[in-house]
This record gives C-alpha cells, sequence and structure tokens, in this order.
C-alpha cells in the first residue's frame, strides 16, 4: 500500500513510501527510526494521535515529529 511519510526528525522531509499491507503505526515507526524512542515522538497518522497497534490503510498521511530536541536546555 501506498502512504505519505513525513519525518520530521531533522531536515525532514514528505514522500511517498510503500508498505505491505497490515502494517501497524509501531511497525512503521521501527522501520524508518530504529534508533528512536516512541516515547521521545509524536506520532500522528492523517494529522490525528495515534496508537502503537493502529492498523494503516492505503493513503493514510503519517508523521514522526521529536519532542526533544538535541542540545535544547532543560
Amino acid at each position: 500500500m501506498r502512504l505519505m511519510y513525513i519525518n520530521n526528525d531533522g531536515a525532514g522531509f514528505a514522500d511517498y513510501i510503500e508498505a505491505p499491507e497490515g502494517t501497524t503505526v509501531e511497525q512503521l515507526f521501527a522501520q524508518r527510526v530504529p534508533h528512536g524512542n516512541p516515547r521521545d515522538f509524536l506520532i500522528r497518522v492523517n494529522r490525528q494521535p495515534a496508537t502503537a497497534d493502529q492498523v494503516l490503510h492505503e493513503g493514510d498521511r503519517v508523521s514522526f515529529t521529536p519532542v526533544k530536541i538535541e542540545g535544547a536546555a532543560e
């Protein structure tokens, strides 16, 4: 299936990607952000907060936005 993937980690980009039918948000996150911890990201599907077990569908728009910025003071 074809998804719009918006990566806001680093420079950020958007592109269409292919994913197998039945892919969950958790599985896509593990593929695309292997170094990341889901707790450190705002994860949305079609601009709405998503759960880890949410199954993605053709045409969904998925974004992973870090909530912690490296080098920022606490």
